[in-house]
């Protein structure tokens, strides 16, 4: 099995695309907790948009290290 680089498990298809899945529910999830209240009532300002934005990042990223893990543990286990 050929050496694969965190990078490149990262941005393979489908870390990508179960990432994205995963950062869009939760994402959703977390910026009503947070900003549910503003966004409701249009109170929200161009500060808060960017935090909201920046909310579905968190499990963008948790996601993505999580499989790049999965995956480096895998490939490791093939190759013992």
């Amino acid at each position: 099995m050929a050496y694969q680089t965190n990078w490149q498990i990262a941005t393979d298809r489908t870390v990508v695309k179960r990432a994205a899945k995963i950062a869009f529910i939760v994402g959703i999830i977390i910026a009503m907790i947070n900003h549910g209240d503003r966004i409701t009532s249009g109170q929200m300002d161009a500060v808060a948009w960017a935090k909201c934005a920046l909310t579905f990042l968190v499990p963008y990223s948790v996601s993505t290290y999580s499989s790049v893990m999965a995956v480096r543990e895998r490939l490791q286990s093939l190759g013992d």
